[in-house]
Protein backbone atom coordinates (compact mmCIF):
# COMPACT_ATOMS: atom_id res chain seq x y z
CA UNK A 1 0.00 0.00 0.00
CA UNK A 2 2.24 2.56 0.85
CA UNK A 3 4.03 1.68 -2.73
CA UNK A 4 1.12 2.96 -3.99
CA UNK A 5 1.18 5.60 -2.14
CA UNK A 6 4.39 6.88 -3.30
CA UNK A 7 2.92 6.37 -6.85
CA UNK A 8 0.67 8.51 -6.75
CA UNK A 9 2.25 11.07 -5.01
CA UNK A 10 5.13 11.35 -7.95
CA UNK A 11 2.15 11.34 -10.70
CA UNK A 12 0.61 13.72 -8.92
CA UNK A 13 3.71 15.79 -8.34
CA UNK A 14 4.37 15.06 -12.53
CA UNK A 15 0.58 16.48 -12.78
CA UNK A 16 0.93 19.42 -10.61
CA UNK A 17 4.42 20.70 -10.80
CA UNK A 18 3.92 21.78 -14.69
CA UNK A 19 0.27 22.88 -14.30
CA UNK A 20 2.19 25.10 -11.50
CA UNK A 21 5.03 26.31 -13.23
CA UNK A 22 2.91 27.52 -16.39
CA UNK A 23 0.70 29.61 -14.27
CA UNK A 24 3.34 31.59 -12.53
CA UNK A 25 4.45 32.03 -16.76
CA UNK A 26 7.61 30.32 -17.42
CA UNK A 27 6.45 29.55 -20.79
CA UNK A 28 5.08 33.16 -21.24
CA UNK A 29 8.15 35.00 -22.38
CA UNK A 30 9.18 32.42 -24.90
CA UNK A 31 5.76 32.28 -26.61
CA UNK A 32 5.53 35.60 -27.16
CA UNK A 33 8.76 36.44 -28.42
CA UNK A 34 8.23 33.32 -31.23
CA UNK A 35 4.92 35.42 -31.88
CA UNK A 36 6.86 38.82 -32.10
CA UNK A 37 9.37 36.60 -34.62
CA UNK A 38 6.77 35.91 -36.91
CA UNK A 39 5.40 38.89 -37.22
CA UNK A 40 8.97 40.24 -37.92
CA UNK A 41 8.98 37.53 -40.53
CA UNK A 42 5.69 39.01 -42.05
CA UNK A 43 7.13 42.05 -42.42
CA UNK A 44 10.13 40.95 -44.37
CA UNK A 45 7.88 39.12 -46.32
CA UNK A 46 5.87 42.25 -47.16
CA UNK A 47 8.94 44.29 -47.66
CA UNK A 48 10.34 41.37 -49.95
CA UNK A 49 6.58 41.82 -52.20
CA UNK A 50 7.31 45.39 -52.99
CA UNK A 51 10.98 45.17 -53.94
CA UNK A 52 10.05 42.51 -56.18
CA UNK A 53 7.47 44.82 -57.97
CA UNK A 54 10.03 48.05 -58.47
CA UNK A 55 11.88 46.10 -61.48
CA UNK A 56 9.10 46.12 -63.40
CA UNK A 57 7.20 49.60 -62.14
CA UNK A 58 10.62 51.21 -63.20
CA UNK A 59 11.13 50.03 -66.36
CA UNK A 60 7.05 50.72 -67.00
CA UNK A 61 7.57 54.33 -66.11
CA UNK A 62 11.34 54.66 -68.49
CA UNK A 63 9.09 54.23 -70.94
CA UNK A 64 6.44 56.85 -70.67
CA UNK A 65 8.59 59.61 -69.28
CA UNK A 66 12.14 58.79 -69.51
CA UNK A 67 13.62 62.17 -69.00
CA UNK A 68 12.89 61.56 -65.25
CA UNK A 69 16.50 59.98 -65.24
CA UNK A 70 17.14 61.32 -61.68
CA UNK A 71 13.94 59.83 -59.72
CA UNK A 72 13.91 56.10 -61.39
CA UNK A 73 17.69 56.01 -60.61
CA UNK A 74 17.11 56.89 -56.85
CA UNK A 75 14.29 54.50 -56.42
CA UNK A 76 16.32 52.09 -58.44
CA UNK A 77 19.53 53.30 -56.30
CA UNK A 78 17.17 52.79 -52.94
CA UNK A 79 15.79 49.63 -53.49
CA UNK A 80 19.27 47.88 -53.50
CA UNK A 81 20.12 49.97 -50.69
CA UNK A 82 17.14 48.28 -48.90
CA UNK A 83 18.23 44.70 -50.23
CA UNK A 84 22.13 44.72 -49.01
CA UNK A 85 20.87 45.58 -44.95
CA UNK A 86 21.20 41.60 -43.99
CA UNK A 87 18.93 41.19 -41.08
CA UNK A 88 18.47 38.09 -39.47
CA UNK A 89 16.99 37.00 -35.62
CA UNK A 90 19.49 39.24 -34.17
CA UNK A 91 18.61 42.41 -35.48
CA UNK A 92 15.64 42.50 -33.08
CA UNK A 93 17.64 43.15 -30.12
CA UNK A 94 20.41 45.37 -31.34
CA UNK A 95 19.32 48.80 -32.11
CA UNK A 96 21.81 50.04 -34.68
CA UNK A 97 21.49 47.22 -36.88
CA UNK A 98 17.47 47.21 -36.83
CA UNK A 99 17.78 51.27 -37.17
CA UNK A 100 19.89 50.57 -40.14
CA UNK A 101 17.41 48.21 -41.72
CA UNK A 102 14.21 50.79 -40.99
CA UNK A 103 16.02 53.80 -42.69
CA UNK A 104 16.60 51.93 -45.69
CA UNK A 105 13.33 50.46 -45.95
CA UNK A 106 11.58 54.54 -45.21
CA UNK A 107 14.63 56.24 -47.98
CA UNK A 108 12.55 53.52 -50.56
CA UNK A 109 9.37 54.50 -49.29
CA UNK A 110 9.83 58.10 -49.67
CA UNK A 111 11.38 57.89 -53.67
CA UNK A 112 8.64 55.57 -54.31
CA UNK A 113 6.35 58.52 -53.43
CA UNK A 114 7.72 60.64 -56.08
CA UNK A 115 7.71 58.08 -58.58
CA UNK A 116 4.18 57.27 -58.11
CA UNK A 117 3.35 60.99 -58.30
CA UNK A 118 5.30 61.07 -61.80
CA UNK A 119 1.90 59.91 -63.65
CA UNK A 120 0.49 62.95 -62.60
CA UNK A 121 2.83 64.42 -65.89
CA UNK A 122 1.87 61.92 -68.50
CA UNK A 123 -1.26 60.94 -69.59
CA UNK A 124 -0.22 58.60 -71.63
CA UNK A 125 1.82 56.38 -68.73
CA UNK A 126 -1.74 57.33 -66.03
CA UNK A 127 -3.83 55.23 -68.59
CA UNK A 128 -1.41 52.50 -69.51
CA UNK A 129 -2.93 49.42 -67.91
CA UNK A 130 0.32 47.92 -66.84
CA UNK A 131 1.67 50.79 -65.28
CA UNK A 132 -2.27 51.11 -63.20
CA UNK A 133 -2.21 47.48 -62.32
CA UNK A 134 1.56 47.83 -61.06
CA UNK A 135 0.65 51.03 -58.91
CA UNK A 136 -2.89 48.38 -57.32
CA UNK A 137 -0.25 46.07 -56.44
CA UNK A 138 2.12 48.59 -54.97
CA UNK A 139 -0.66 50.36 -53.37
CA UNK A 140 -2.33 47.01 -51.88
CA UNK A 141 1.61 45.98 -50.63
CA UNK A 142 2.25 49.75 -49.02
CA UNK A 143 -1.46 48.98 -47.09
CA UNK A 144 -0.02 45.20 -45.60
CA UNK A 145 3.58 47.06 -44.86
CA UNK A 146 1.64 49.57 -42.66
CA UNK A 147 -0.65 46.21 -40.93
CA UNK A 148 2.73 44.13 -40.27
CA UNK A 149 4.85 46.76 -39.01
CA UNK A 150 1.82 47.91 -36.72
CA UNK A 151 1.17 43.78 -36.03
CA UNK A 152 4.82 43.24 -34.94
CA UNK A 153 5.34 46.76 -32.82
CA UNK A 154 2.13 45.36 -30.64
CA UNK A 155 3.83 41.91 -30.69
CA UNK A 156 7.32 43.47 -29.04
CA UNK A 157 5.31 45.70 -26.82
CA UNK A 158 3.61 42.77 -25.52
CA UNK A 159 6.76 40.62 -25.42
CA UNK A 160 8.70 43.43 -23.80
CA UNK A 161 6.29 43.72 -21.38
CA UNK A 162 6.25 40.39 -19.69
CA UNK A 163 10.02 40.93 -19.39
CA UNK A 164 9.45 43.77 -16.96
CA UNK A 165 6.55 42.75 -15.42
CA UNK A 166 5.41 40.41 -12.27
CA UNK A 167 5.17 37.09 -12.14
CA UNK A 168 7.45 36.86 -15.63
CA UNK A 169 10.25 38.81 -14.88
CA UNK A 170 11.52 35.99 -12.70
CA UNK A 171 12.09 34.07 -15.20
CA UNK A 172 13.31 36.97 -17.15
CA UNK A 173 16.21 37.35 -14.24
CA UNK A 174 16.84 33.65 -14.18
CA UNK A 175 15.87 30.83 -16.58
CA UNK A 176 15.63 33.38 -19.45
CA UNK A 177 18.46 36.03 -18.59
CA UNK A 178 19.91 36.53 -21.87
CA UNK A 179 16.97 37.44 -23.58
CA UNK A 180 16.45 41.30 -24.49
CA UNK A 181 14.08 43.32 -25.60
CA UNK A 182 13.29 43.71 -28.69
CA UNK A 183 13.31 46.95 -31.34
CA UNK A 184 9.70 48.62 -32.35
CA UNK A 185 9.13 50.17 -35.73
CA UNK A 186 8.81 54.42 -35.02
CA UNK A 187 7.17 56.86 -37.48
CA UNK A 188 10.04 59.01 -38.73
CA UNK A 189 9.32 62.82 -39.28
CA UNK A 190 9.63 62.01 -43.12
CA UNK A 191 7.70 58.90 -43.30
CA UNK A 192 4.47 61.26 -41.12
CA UNK A 193 5.00 63.92 -44.31
CA UNK A 194 3.20 63.17 -47.78
CA UNK A 195 6.49 64.10 -50.30
CA UNK A 196 6.48 67.52 -52.19
CA UNK A 197 6.95 67.57 -55.99
CA UNK A 198 6.82 70.96 -57.87
CA UNK A 199 5.52 70.11 -61.35
CA UNK A 200 5.32 74.19 -62.22
CA UNK A 201 8.39 73.33 -64.93
CA UNK A 202 6.97 70.66 -67.91
CA UNK A 203 10.15 68.29 -69.48
CA UNK A 204 12.12 70.22 -72.12
CA UNK A 205 9.85 70.51 -75.08
CA UNK A 206 8.63 73.07 -77.68
CA UNK A 207 7.22 76.59 -76.72
CA UNK A 208 4.00 76.05 -76.13
CA UNK A 209 3.91 72.57 -76.24
CA UNK A 210 1.35 70.43 -73.61
CA UNK A 211 3.14 69.04 -70.52
CA UNK A 212 4.57 66.27 -70.99
CA UNK A 213 4.54 66.14 -74.87
CA UNK A 214 7.90 64.42 -75.84
CA UNK A 215 9.82 66.68 -77.66
CA UNK A 216 9.58 67.71 -81.65
CA UNK A 217 11.82 65.43 -84.26
CA UNK A 218 13.79 67.65 -86.00
CA UNK A 219 13.20 68.67 -89.27
CA UNK A 220 14.63 67.24 -92.30
CA UNK A 221 16.57 68.39 -94.20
Amino acid sequence: MQQIFRRLRSLALVLIVPAGLAGCGINAIPTKQELAKAKWADVQSDYQRRSDLIPNLVATVKGYAAQEKSTLVEVTQARASATQVKVDASTLTNPAAFAQYEQAQDRLSGVLGRLMMIQEKYPDLKSNENFMALQSQLEGTENRITVARNDYNEAVRDYNTTLRTFPTMFWAGTLYHNEKPMNMFSATAAAQSAPVVSFDQAPSSAPGAAPGAPPPSSPAS
